[in-house]
């Protein structure tokens, strides 16, 4: 229940009601790994990650993996199943152990004739993931590398800010996801990867401990981000 509380999506519903959600709705757990659902099967609700991360991705007719979005514990995915009967348009995969909660089309549409805030909640959020999309799409059909991997550096930074995990001192993010996940997000292999980052860090904009990275100029990463200067 504590869990379900933390979900956007809920915001504002009542203990009752989140006691219903959490008796009710089946939930299931999958391991790193495991494939939560494919392309092309039936989209007969979607799901809300309690816990754990996970990766939506499509393949290439090669076997190319591009990973559209790293979903984090309290967002919905698989959202297009609430409003059209089709098929998942992408494949979604466990990356470390993942707590899942499903909801049909028909339990959700009950859910929200019982409180209609629930709706607004979900535009808000679907508001939001068309605009990450959006940026997306532009970043990987119109920047180089570099100003990907400055754009998401940042992006992680001002969540850590709104989710007030920030720190004093040099802003730290944490990548969360291996170097050749986060290659693949950016639309690279991970040697190119691992040449931009090293370049980064001798250039003084960031500097590396494991999958964790403080960012050391700010305003240059920025910068390159927005292509005003080059790597």
């Amino acid at each position: 229940m504590d869990a379900i509380a933390m979900v956007p999506l809920f915001k504002g519903l009542s203990d009752k009601q989140l006691g219903d959600l959490a008796r009710n709705f089946p939930r299931r757990t999958y391991g790193s790994g495991e494939t939560i659902f494919t392309e092309g099967a039936p989209a007969e609700g979607f799901y809300i990650l309690l816990s754990g991360r996970l990766k939506i991705y499509k393949l290439s007719m090669e076997g190319r993996e591009q990973i559209l979005h790293i979903i984090e514990a309290g967002e919905p995915f698989a959202e297009v199943a609430l409003f059209s009967e089709t098929t998942f348009p992408a494949y979604a995969e466990a990356i470390r152990e993942s707590e899942v909660m499903f909801f049909s089309r028909k339990a959700f549409q009950q859910l929200v004739r019982d409180d209609p805030s629930i709706i607004m909640n979900m535009l808000a959020i679907l508001s939001q993931r068309l605009k990450y999309f959006t940026r997306l799409v532009e970043d990987l059909a119109l920047k180089e590398v570099p100003q990907r991997l400055a754009t998401y550096l940042i992006f992680l930074a001002e969540r850590e800010v709104h989710e007030e995990r920030y720190r004093e001192g040099s802003p730290q993010v944490s990548l969360g996801i291996s170097k050749g996940q986060l290659a693949s997000l950016l639309g690279t292999i991970p040697e190119t990867l691992s040449r931009i980052t090293a370049k980064m860090a001798g250039r003084g904009l960031i500097e590396m401990q494991g999958r964790r990275i403080s960012i050391i100029d700010r305003a240059a990463l920025q910068a390159l981000a927005d292509g005003e200067q080059g790597l």
